[in-house]
């Protein structure tokens, strides 16, 4: 017999009882390569298959193949560590340069104060002494700020050597924003900095206007950064679109581009914006990339700059983008953007809309790094997701449903947009659009041999202000809860404009909410933004003449269900799939957008900071704690935008608008009814709502998965386990750990962010997951033979072995952990399992 050996270290030789070694041959070794990456873990029986089936390793024995495989996958884990931690080791690295930066940065900034201070003292001493009543010398000091209040600058020239001086000054005052201290920076509320965070992140205190900073670390080069941030309508939702009006090249190599872009406006109560732009492009000494922007105006023989229809021009002062190479590969990237978005052109109850630095860190700053990271991670891990498409597609999707909301939501007359009148009210507003532009084509269009019936658009929007209500949970609400306020005759009838054949798709399992399945598409990275297919079960037939399949698919996009992130926004978009769900189908949205009006979350006191590490930081389908809600909720307005398209028959125009003018106010009517349900008064008490993971409900299911724990398996699961700390450092465990119910069939009711991982679902959807699904049927077996012992003994150990997402994709495991998790009376409420060291095959 052989000696089973735990050794990890490299070649290819098996110890013996004698003290010989078998070495294996090259052609060996490439064979069980091969069949590694094929299957990591092969069970005892697929040991004997392979000697059969391979006649190179008929010479040895499968004790021998499994102490290899063995020794690969601890090789195989090292690796991955070593790389994980060097990884880390960098990502920390350049977050300590960068905060030590900020500390200087500070330092100067307290310095500078302390000195101005000593100065007003003085002079108001100086005034004290004087006996006048002269109030000519009374003046408003901003502190750094005062070339703010001068006269507006005479006409500058717009030759390329006027152009040029232009940009050396715009680069000169974006340098002084980014890394020093002509702008006084506070920390944005809610965002603490740290090796697993976003960056620092900070807002303007004092300043014209609104700014918002970001540092952070992405893991691409500097020219790649530059060449995706240049292109800001890819990741900057509210860009409608950037023009470049002319090219120069300076003389240092640098580039000037003059540039015109257009904003959509967030919400129908407000016009949208536009820019006239010079944007600057050079390299700096120390080999720093810089791309900083400015707007354009008053210049003597410049470019053409008459205002445009329905917007208004806005300001942007100088800001951009310092992008260093960072050692070991990647960028230091700091993002300064400073606007002046003309408040006083919109209703006064919505200007915390454009005086609000938070709403732009979290809209604009923060987007930027947000999608620089997403790329990063779609080029290191390059991966199939979401039904056989590619990262990069189901992100074009997801732009194209945000745009097409943006769209319907500003109604721009060039895009073929036209009003129809009122009925006499003035709630709704009604826009049509046939343009062929808009219908992209499905004019005579046929799907699986039927003719689809839409030959124009119909947009019902309205706008409404919400009192006291939580965007996110008002918004979670609206997703999980369909029925409460959807028309399944209108989905049924918007589905059959577009499509008249069944729709095939690739079925994985999901949440069920209300004659509603959610199914996982995409998320990303910090599970801000998610995609999803929704099928609406047994939908009828609208109409005699419409052929209709019994289940009705929606693509739909959420975002800014996070309700610790101060200052975002919430929306809920939606559209109807057509049958072949290509990358380049039609996309008609509609849906919900809520933004919070709060402008007392903006720094109006540099002491004001709120730390996320005292909240759970929960990032996974929108379930996160509330915190204090009363602190939080009190007081607080948003204004809630609805936009819905129908597509349809000219000739039919009349019966939709009526329709449409209905459907967008009976929505209107359920939201505010829900809306009441969810205000602070009465949090909690509609019967559909479940509370979220941060709730009294899951705090104390962890410290019963922990008290389980080590009474059956006498040992610690957390290392560290605070009174108010358990639920957030079992959500951050790097096992997968899920609960079940104890009910026939069992089905999952909890997981951490691994587990929700692991099963590729979210934690709305987790319930939906049966527990025998998971498993392959070794994996089965194992589990129907050794459960008992969880009742008998409180705990069982399973061997390593194959199970399967809800996406159907198989996850090895090293070996897992299940132990019945009792409450305070010794009664059994559910079993939990931990999965160690799994990895998707």
């Amino acid at each position: 017999m052989m000696a089973v050996t735990s050794s990890c270290k490299e070649g290819n030789n098996i110890a013996m009882d004698n003290g010989k070694y078998v070495r294996y041959t090259p052609e060996q070794v490439e064979a069980l390569e091969r069949l590694y990456y094929e299957c990591p873990k092969p069970s005892s029986m697929r040991r004997q298959q392979l000697i059969r089936e391979y006649p190179i390793l008929s010479n040895i024995e499968p004790k021998q193949i499994k102490v290899w495989f063995q020794n690969r996958r601890c090789r195989e884990k090292q690796r991955k560590e070593a790389s994980r931690l060097q990884a880390v080791n960098r990502k920390l690295t350049a977050m300590n340069k960068l905060l030590m930066e900020e500390n200087d940065r500070l330092q100067k900034q307290v310095s500078q104060l302390v000195c101005e201070k000593s100065y007003f003292r003085q002079q108001s001493q100086q005034q004290a002494g004087l006996a006048t009543t002269d109030t000519s010398c009374d003046s408003v000091v901003t502190s750094g700020h005062q070339h703010h209040l001068t006269p507006q600058h005479p006409p500058r020239d717009a030759s390329p050597a006027g152009l040029l001086s232009i940009a050396d000054e715009t680069l000169t005052e974006f340098l002084s924003k980014a890394t020093g201290t002509a702008v006084e920076w506070v920390q944005m509320p809610g965002m603490k900095p740290g090796p697993d965070s976003i960056g620092i992140v900070a807002i303007s205190h004092g300043c014209t206007g609104v700014a918002a900073r970001a540092c952070g670390l992405v893991g691409l080069d500097p020219t790649r950064v530059a060449e995706i941030l240049k292109d800001r309508p890819s990741w900057f939702r509210d860009c409608r679109a950037v023009d470049v009006i002319n090219v120069l090249s300076t003389g240092n190599g640098g580039t000037i581009e003059l540039l015109y872009m257009q904003l959509y406006a967030p919400t129908t109560l407000a016009p949208a914006r536009d820019f006239w732009l010079l944007r600057y492009t050079s390299v700096l000494e120390d080999g720093s990339l810089v791309v900083c922007e400015r707007s354009l105006n008053n210049t003597q023989n410049g470019p053409n700059m008459p205002p445009a229809a329905n917007f208004v021009r806005a300001e942007m002062l100088p800001s951009g983008y310092l992008i260093r190479p960072c050692e070991g590969g990647g960028s230091i990237i700091h993002v300064v953007d400073h606007m002046d978005l003309e408040p006083w052109s919109v209703p006064e109850v919505l200007r915390p809309l454009y005086e609000s630095s938070t709403l732009l860190a979290q809209k604009t700053t923060m987007a930027a790094l947000r999608h620089l990271r997403q790329i990063s991670q779609e080029i290191s891990q390059p991966n199939v997701t979401g039904w056989g498409r590619r990262p990069a597609a189901l992100r074009a999707l997801s732009q194209k449903l945000s745009k097409g909301f943006n769209e319907a939501v500003n109604g721009f007359t060039d895009e073929g947009w036209s009003m129809l009148e009122s009925d006499g009210a003035d709630d709704i507003t009604l826009l049509v659009n046939s343009s062929p532009g808009k219908m992209m084509g499905i004019n005579l269009s046929y799907s699986n041999g039927f003719p689809s019936v839409g030959t124009a658009v119909l947009c019902a929007k309205a706008s409404m202000l919400l009192q006291n209500v939580p965007p996110a949970i008002l918004l979670r609400f609206l997703r999980e809860h369909r029925l409460e306020w959807a028309d399944s005759g209108i989905d049924a009838y918007s589905a059959a404009a577009i499509k008249a054949g069944p729709c095939s798709l690739p079925m994985s399992r999901g949440g069920s909410f209300g004659g509603q399945v959610i199914l996982p598409l995409a998320h990303t990275i910090e599970h801000e933004e998610f995609m999803e297919v929704i099928k609406l079960e047994n939908m009828g037939h609208y109409r005699d003449d419409m052929i209709m399949p019994g289940d009705i698919f929606l693509l739909q996009l959420c975002s800014g269900v996070d309700e610790n992130a101060v200052g975002s926004c919430a929306e809920l978009i939606f559209a109807p799939i057509d049958a072949s769900f290509s990358d380049d189908a039609l996309i008609i949205p509609s849906g919900f957008r809520i933004i919070p009006l709060d402008s007392g979350t903006d720094a109006s006191s540099p002491s004001r900071t709120l730390d996320l590490a005292s909240t759970l930081e929960v990032g996974t389908a929108g379930n996160q704690t509330t915190g204090d809600r009363s602190g939080r909720c009190g007081n607080s307005k948003s204004v809630m935008t609805i936009a819905f398209q129908f597509v349809y028959e000219i000739h039919l125009q009349e019966n939709i608008a009526a329709m449409a003018r209905q459907y967008v106010r009976s929505i209107i009517a359920s939201v505010q009814r829900v809306a009441l349900a969810l205000s602070p008064s009465n949090f909690g008490s509609h019967a559909g709502f479940q509370s979220p993971p941060g709730s009294p409900e899951a705090q104390t299911l962890a410290r019963w998965i922990c008290q389980s724990y080590r009474c059956f398996l006498r040992m610690e699961l957390l290392k560290h386990e605070g009174t108010e700390s358990i639920l957030k450092s079992l959500w951050h465990h790097t096992d997968a750990i899920l609960c079940c119910s104890m009910k026939a069939p069992p089905v999952f009711m909890f997981g951490n962010q691994a587990g929700l991982d692991m099963l590729e679902t979210t934690l709305v959807a987790l319930q939906n997951v049966s527990l025998e699904k998971i498993f392959d049927e070794n994996g089965r077996k194992a589990l129907f033979a050794e459960f008992p012992q969880v009742m008998q003994q409180g705990f069982m150990c399973l061997q390593g072995g194959i199970c399967l997402s809800s996406m159907r994709r198989a996850v090895s495991y090293e070996r897992a952990v299940a132990w019945k998790v009792v409450n305070d009376e010794e009664n059994a409420h559910c079993i939990c399992f931990m999965f160690i060291n799994w990895s998707f095959v």
